[in-house]
Protein backbone atom coordinates (compact mmCIF):
# COMPACT_ATOMS: atom_id res chain seq x y z
CA UNK A 1 0.00 0.00 0.00
CA UNK A 2 0.94 3.41 -0.54
CA UNK A 3 1.09 5.65 2.08
CA UNK A 4 -0.38 9.32 0.89
CA UNK A 5 2.15 12.32 1.81
CA UNK A 6 -0.09 15.50 2.68
CA UNK A 7 1.53 18.70 2.62
CA UNK A 8 0.78 21.86 4.43
CA UNK A 9 -0.08 24.54 2.29
CA UNK A 10 2.41 27.60 3.07
CA UNK A 11 1.04 31.51 3.34
CA UNK A 12 1.56 33.39 -0.21
CA UNK A 13 5.36 34.55 -0.13
CA UNK A 14 6.73 32.17 2.63
CA UNK A 15 9.93 31.20 0.62
CA UNK A 16 10.86 34.78 -0.14
CA UNK A 17 10.29 35.49 3.68
CA UNK A 18 12.49 32.77 4.43
CA UNK A 19 14.85 33.50 2.07
CA UNK A 20 15.70 36.70 2.72
CA UNK A 21 16.00 35.73 6.93
CA UNK A 22 18.48 33.08 5.85
CA UNK A 23 20.42 35.56 3.71
CA UNK A 24 20.28 38.40 6.19
CA UNK A 25 21.47 35.05 9.44
CA UNK A 26 24.31 34.35 6.89
CA UNK A 27 25.93 37.93 6.69
CA UNK A 28 25.46 37.87 10.34
CA UNK A 29 28.40 35.66 10.59
CA UNK A 30 30.39 37.07 7.92
CA UNK A 31 30.31 40.14 9.68
CA UNK A 32 31.37 38.07 12.91
CA UNK A 33 34.24 36.28 10.85
CA UNK A 34 35.42 39.90 8.86
CA UNK A 35 35.33 41.53 12.95
CA UNK A 36 37.67 38.96 14.12
CA UNK A 37 39.50 39.18 10.96
CA UNK A 38 40.09 42.66 11.64
CA UNK A 39 38.68 44.44 9.06
CA UNK A 40 35.90 46.30 11.05
CA UNK A 41 34.99 48.83 8.43
CA UNK A 42 34.08 45.93 6.07
CA UNK A 43 32.14 44.34 8.97
CA UNK A 44 30.02 46.93 9.52
CA UNK A 45 28.66 47.06 5.85
CA UNK A 46 27.90 43.41 6.31
CA UNK A 47 26.31 44.19 9.77
CA UNK A 48 24.06 46.88 8.26
CA UNK A 49 22.91 44.47 4.89
CA UNK A 50 22.14 41.69 7.81
CA UNK A 51 20.09 43.57 9.89
CA UNK A 52 18.42 45.15 6.79
CA UNK A 53 17.12 42.16 5.35
CA UNK A 54 16.80 40.56 8.78
CA UNK A 55 14.17 43.65 9.41
CA UNK A 56 12.66 43.19 6.00
CA UNK A 57 12.18 39.11 6.84
CA UNK A 58 10.73 40.06 9.76
CA UNK A 59 8.31 42.31 8.68
CA UNK A 60 7.00 40.30 6.42
CA UNK A 61 7.03 37.04 8.72
CA UNK A 62 5.07 39.03 11.12
CA UNK A 63 2.64 40.66 8.86
CA UNK A 64 1.34 38.23 6.79
CA UNK A 65 3.57 36.50 4.70
CA UNK A 66 4.95 33.84 6.44
CA UNK A 67 3.69 31.89 9.12
CA UNK A 68 4.54 30.53 13.31
CA UNK A 69 7.94 29.07 11.84
CA UNK A 70 8.84 31.81 9.95
CA UNK A 71 7.98 33.89 13.51
CA UNK A 72 10.36 31.66 14.83
CA UNK A 73 12.86 31.84 12.07
CA UNK A 74 12.85 35.78 12.73
CA UNK A 75 13.36 35.89 16.17
CA UNK A 76 15.89 33.21 16.77
CA UNK A 77 17.93 35.26 14.19
CA UNK A 78 17.53 38.13 15.50
CA UNK A 79 19.46 36.29 18.63
CA UNK A 80 21.81 35.03 16.41
CA UNK A 81 22.93 38.42 15.15
CA UNK A 82 23.46 39.63 18.77
CA UNK A 83 25.31 36.52 19.80
CA UNK A 84 27.47 36.43 16.41
CA UNK A 85 28.48 40.48 15.68
CA UNK A 86 28.46 41.82 19.59
CA UNK A 87 30.65 38.66 20.53
CA UNK A 88 32.69 39.40 18.27
CA UNK A 89 33.09 42.88 18.66
CA UNK A 90 33.97 41.71 22.91
CA UNK A 91 36.79 39.34 21.30
CA UNK A 92 38.34 41.94 19.56
CA UNK A 93 37.95 44.76 22.13
CA UNK A 94 39.19 42.44 24.82
CA UNK A 95 42.85 42.53 23.20
CA UNK A 96 42.89 46.46 23.38
CA UNK A 97 41.73 46.99 26.96
CA UNK A 98 38.71 48.88 26.32
CA UNK A 99 35.26 49.31 27.72
CA UNK A 100 33.96 48.00 24.44
CA UNK A 101 34.72 44.46 25.61
CA UNK A 102 32.07 45.24 28.64
CA UNK A 103 29.97 47.21 26.20
CA UNK A 104 29.38 44.52 23.94
CA UNK A 105 29.20 41.61 26.35
CA UNK A 106 26.55 44.32 28.59
CA UNK A 107 24.15 44.55 25.47
CA UNK A 108 24.31 40.90 24.25
CA UNK A 109 23.56 39.76 27.52
CA UNK A 110 20.26 42.62 28.17
CA UNK A 111 19.50 41.69 24.60
CA UNK A 112 18.99 37.69 25.72
CA UNK A 113 17.69 38.51 28.91
CA UNK A 114 14.80 41.51 26.92
CA UNK A 115 14.25 38.56 24.17
CA UNK A 116 13.72 35.76 27.05
CA UNK A 117 10.86 38.60 28.77
CA UNK A 118 9.34 38.65 25.57
CA UNK A 119 9.15 35.18 24.70
CA UNK A 120 7.87 34.19 27.94
CA UNK A 121 5.01 36.58 28.15
CA UNK A 122 4.00 35.78 24.75
CA UNK A 123 4.12 31.89 25.90
CA UNK A 124 1.67 33.00 28.77
CA UNK A 125 -0.10 34.74 26.50
CA UNK A 126 0.55 38.13 27.06
CA UNK A 127 1.11 40.95 24.42
CA UNK A 128 4.68 41.79 24.85
CA UNK A 129 5.72 43.61 21.55
CA UNK A 130 8.86 44.01 19.97
CA UNK A 131 9.25 47.16 17.96
CA UNK A 132 11.49 46.85 14.73
CA UNK A 133 12.10 50.74 15.20
CA UNK A 134 14.15 49.27 18.27
CA UNK A 135 15.47 46.27 16.34
CA UNK A 136 16.82 48.73 13.34
CA UNK A 137 18.50 51.22 15.70
CA UNK A 138 20.19 48.17 17.37
CA UNK A 139 21.44 46.82 14.17
CA UNK A 140 22.34 50.67 12.96
CA UNK A 141 24.08 51.45 15.80
CA UNK A 142 26.09 48.49 15.86
CA UNK A 143 26.97 49.15 12.31
CA UNK A 144 28.18 52.38 12.81
CA UNK A 145 30.28 51.30 15.79
CA UNK A 146 32.01 48.86 13.28
CA UNK A 147 32.25 52.01 10.43
CA UNK A 148 33.92 54.41 12.66
CA UNK A 149 35.02 53.10 16.13
CA UNK A 150 33.52 55.21 17.90
CA UNK A 151 32.47 53.92 21.30
CA UNK A 152 28.78 55.66 22.50
CA UNK A 153 26.90 53.22 19.46
CA UNK A 154 27.61 50.45 21.64
CA UNK A 155 27.23 51.40 24.99
CA UNK A 156 23.47 53.41 23.78
CA UNK A 157 22.48 49.69 22.57
CA UNK A 158 23.60 48.87 26.20
CA UNK A 159 21.25 51.59 27.84
CA UNK A 160 18.57 50.27 24.66
CA UNK A 161 18.64 46.87 25.44
CA UNK A 162 18.35 47.51 29.29
CA UNK A 163 15.36 49.60 28.54
CA UNK A 164 13.89 47.05 26.35
CA UNK A 165 14.13 44.35 28.97
CA UNK A 166 12.44 46.96 31.44
CA UNK A 167 9.62 47.78 29.58
CA UNK A 168 8.62 44.49 28.47
CA UNK A 169 9.26 43.17 31.94
CA UNK A 170 7.05 45.83 33.35
CA UNK A 171 3.99 44.99 30.50
CA UNK A 172 4.32 41.39 31.51
CA UNK A 173 4.05 42.59 35.37
CA UNK A 174 0.66 44.66 34.13
CA UNK A 175 -0.98 41.97 32.20
CA UNK A 176 -0.52 39.76 35.25
CA UNK A 177 -2.17 41.91 37.04
CA UNK A 178 -5.00 42.54 34.55
CA UNK A 179 -5.66 38.79 34.31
Amino acid sequence: MRSKLRFQRQPPGTAITRSVLVAGGALAAGAAWLEIAREPRVAGWAAGASGALLLLGGHRANHGAGGPTDRMLDDLLDRAWDAAVLTSIAWVAKDEGSSVAVAAIAAVSLSFVAGYVRARGAALGYSVEERHVTRGARYALVAIFLLTSWTWPIWTVVVMAGLAAAVRAGQVAVEERTA
